[in-house]
């Protein structure tokens, strides 16, 4: 497993952050990967690391926050040419690091119904499959 340096994202790591989001598939049309990094970076409660290369080019990112009781973990994106050398797993365990700082007990995270080949990779950290019924409702126009 190569390390990466894992550090807390700025301003000007948006552009290549939001890219890495489009170029792992985890950004749907109604999120707006650039608003929702900056809105992280703002919160309290959330925030964005990224992992850097030995070369310093951001490979990996999570965006991470909590709302006081449980932790959750979003965007968790490994460059797909640099997939399976453990830079997700390193991501994983920043974010889970960031939550216990913070005196956060439980970590969760979403997988869309139609990014499956995420779930092995996410059990393979620890993570099981919650027995839950998640209720939405939009507070804006459906995108």
């Amino acid at each position: 497993m190569l390390p990466l340096i894992i550090r807390n994202a700025s301003t000007d790591d948006e552009p290549r952050v939001a890219e890495l989001w489009r170029e792992c598939g985890l950004v749907a049309s109604y999120n707006d990967p650039a608003t929702d990094f900056r809105f992280a970076l703002a919160g309290a409660a959330s925030d964005v690391l990224v992992g850097q290369d030995e070369a310093g080019h951001v490979v990996a990112s999570v965006m991470v926050g909590h709302d006081g009781h449980r932790g959750w973990l979003y965007y968790v994106a490994a460059d797909p040419t640099a997939q399976g050398q453990g830079f997700g797993r390193q991501m994983v365990e920043a974010g889970e690091a960031w939550l216990r700082e913070r005196g956060v007990v439980k970590v969760q995270l979403l997988v869309r119904e139609t990014n499956t080949k995420v779930v092995s990779f996410y059990e393979h950290l620890g993570f099981e499959v919650a027995p839950r019924t998640v209720m939405a409702k939009w507070l804006v126009d459906t995108p």
